[in-house]
C-alpha cells in the first residue's frame, strides 16, 4: 500500500514512493550513481516535473515568498543567475500579468512565456541598463540564486559565495527602487560581518531562512532583505 502524500509548505504536496536503487555498472562512477539515485528519489524533483518547473529550486522561492511575501502582483522582478528558469517561472506566477520579470544569466536560457531573458554579466553596466529598459523602470525585487562551483574546500567555497552575494548586492544597489527587496543565497555559518552590516544599513529588515526544499545536507541558506532605503537613489 503506498504511503500517504505529505503536505509541504508552499502548497506543495509530495509523495515518497519505493526507494529506487541503481545497480552498479560499468562506465558509471559511484558518485554519479549516488547523484542519480538522489534525483530519482527526490520528491521535489518529481513535483517540479509534474508542475512544469525547470528545477526543484522553484520550491525554495515558493517557500521563501510564502513566508516573507516579497513577490506581489504588479511587481518588477530581476532574477540573477536565472538558468534554467525555475525561479523566473515562480516569479511570473506570483506577480501575475500586471508585473514584469527579467531573467539574467551568463548562458542563454530557453524561452519562458511572459518573461524577458537576457544573456549578460551582472557586473557590466550595460546589463544594468538593459534590465531597467526591459522592466520599464527600476526593480521592486532582485533575486539571486547564483552559485559558485564547489571546490570541496569549505573556506574557499564560502568566500566564493560571499563574492557572488556582493556582486548581486552591487547590482541591486544600481537597479532597486525604494522599498524594494533583495533575496540571495548564502551559506550556513553566517553572512560576512561587513556584508551583513551593509544589508542592515541599506534595508529596513534583514532575515535568514532555510527553505524545506533545501536539501538537509546542503549548507545553503537565503538572506531576505526588505524595505530598501535607496542609498544611491540620487545617482539613479
Amino acid at each position: 500500500m503506498p504511503r500517504r502524500r505529505k503536505p509541504v509548505r508552499g502548497d506543495v504536496s509530495v509523495g515518497r514512493d519505493k526507494t529506487v536503487k541503481l545497480k552498479k555498472g560499468r562506465g558509471r562512477k559511484a558518485s554519479s550513481r549516488r547523484w542519480l539515485e538522489r534525483q530519482l528519489n527526490d520528491p521535489y524533483v518529481a513535483e517540479a516535473k509534474r508542475r512544469g518547473y525547470r528545477s526543484r529550486a522553484a520550491f525554495k522561492l515558493i517557500e521563501l515568498d510564502d513566508k516573507f511575501k516579497f513577490l506581489r502582483a504588479g511587481a518588477r522582478v530581476a532574477d540573477l543567475g536565472a538558468a534554467p528558469g525555475g525561479w523566473t517561472q515562480v516569479a511570473l506566477e506570483r506577480v501575475s500579468s500586471s508585473g514584469r520579470v527579467v531573467g539574467i544569466d551568463l548562458t542563454p536560457i530557453e524561452p519562458i512565456g511572459g518573461a524577458t531573458l537576457l544573456t549578460g554579466d551582472v557586473r557590466d553596466r550595460e546589463t544594468e541598463q538593459d534590465l531597467i529598459a526591459a522592466l520599464r523602470g527600476h526593480a521592486d525585487v532582485v533575486l539571486s540564486d547564483m552559485a559558485a562551483a564547489s571546490t570541496g574546500h569549505a573556506a574557499t567555497d564560502h568566500l566564493r559565495v560571499v563574492g557572488l552575494i556582493e556582486t548581486a548586492l552591487e547590482f541591486a544597489d544600481a537597479v532597486l527602487a525604494p522599498g524594494g527587496a533583495f533575496v540571495a543565497k548564502v551559506l550556513q555559518g553566517g553572512t560576512e560581518r561587513d556584508l551583513l552590516t551593509r544589508l542592515r544599513r541599506d534595508f529596513a529588515k534583514v532575515s535568514h531562512a532555510k527553505p524545506g526544499a533545501s536539501r538537509k545536507e546542503s549548507a545553503e541558506m537565503y538572506v531576505v532583505a526588505t524595505g530598501y532605503r535607496a542609498t544611491q537613489i540620487e545617482q539613479k
